[in-house]
């Protein structure tokens, strides 16, 4: 019977319980335990195989002598302690593909909202104005560059298929195809740049990618594009980004996330009316805890078939 210690690390502002009774629904036959205090958590971690939660305090690993596997409960996993974990032999796995349905609708939003002028509807309503304006077209027949094909990236791209756009993958290895029309490297990003109507950031923030989207890359895009960042704030070169908007050289920009973040009340960004702000949610989901839950469920699923900690889905360590 495997027992799994669940860390008090609230994610989205959405109980840690409701990720336990996810747990327990799926796990019958585990034994899972939440305590509530440090020092209860010190001594369950004692004897936990797995170990689920956002951060992995030093006093709860030194304290966990059996532990197998930590389960992060976030996709980025840089902030936990790699190389002791390296070290004491444990896998660990991230929460990969949870976001994805949500922040694809995130963007679908943005662009739907975008192409068919629904932002000057609402402002209108807030005048109660009742005059017809001129929408900027259809989603069919643009062109949709989307850099990074990972979970996120593949969602995103499912969801325009209805739509009849082209789409153009970005990845660091291209040889892998993607879900996209069409694939490039980095190397060739420029060149689909100067193609794309709506530019999507679906990246993980790595030193190939911090500052991808800079004055180059933003003079490549046409002033109708569209550029969208759901990724991290420091891929974009802000600057340069307020430059090309304040120029009319970018039909508009939909951020999630910013850099700097929080984005300042005085920033100019705030102050563009083709610019769309939403404070790094597009990753709130109510299905969070039931996603990661079923990630690890499986996970454990395969530890019993074949008797080896390794080989996991969502695997980054070893």
């Amino acid at each position: 019977m495997v027992r799994i210690l669940v860390l008090d690390d609230a994610v989205h502002g959405l109980p840690v319980s409701e990720y336990v009774d996810a747990l327990s629904e799926g796990l019958p036959e585990a034994t899972v335990v939440h305590p509530r205090t440090t020092a209860d958590t010190i001594q369950a971690a004692s004897d936990a195989e797995v170990i689920t939660g956002l951060f992995l305090p030093e006093e709860v690993l030194s304290a966990a002598t059996e532990l197998r596997l930590f389960a992060a409960v976030s996709a980025g996993y840089d902030h936990l302690p790699l190389g002791r974990l390296n070290e004491m032999e444990i896998t660990v796995t991230n929460a990969s593909g949870v976001h994805g349905p949500n922040i694809a609708e995130h963007v679908i939003g943005w662009l739907l909202m975008s192409v068919r002028g629904l932002d000057e509807g609402l402002r209108r309503q807030e005048r109660s104005e009742w005059h017809h304006f001129q929408t900027d077209g259809e989603l069919r027949g643009s062109t949709v560059t989307i850099v990074g094909l990972g979970a996120v990236g593949t969602a995103i791209t499912n969801r325009l298929d209805p739509f009849g756009v082209e789409t153009i993958g970005v990845r660091y290895t291209p040889e892998k195809g993607g879900p996209t029309d069409e694939v490039c490297g980095f190397e060739e990003i420029e060149s689909a740049l100067v193609r794309t109507d709506y530019l999507v950031l679906a990246c993980p923030l790595t030193e190939m990618t911090r500052g991808l989207i800079d004055t180059d890359a933003l003079n490549a895009l046409s002033a109708e594009s569209m550029l969208v960042n759901v990724s991290r704030g420091e891929v974009v070169d802000t600057d340069a980004l307020v430059r090309v908007i304040r120029r009319g050289q970018l039909g508009g920009a939909a951020l999630d996330v910013t850099d700097p973040e929080p984005l300042p009340q005085d920033h100019p960004l705030w102050n563009f009316q083709n610019v769309y702000i939403t404070p790094h949610v597009a990753g709130y989901t109510p299905e969070y805890w039931s996603r990661r839950a079923d990630i690890l469920s499986r996970n454990l699923e395969r530890v019993q078939e074949s008797g080896s900690w390794t080989d996991l889905e969502n695997q980054v360590l070893p």
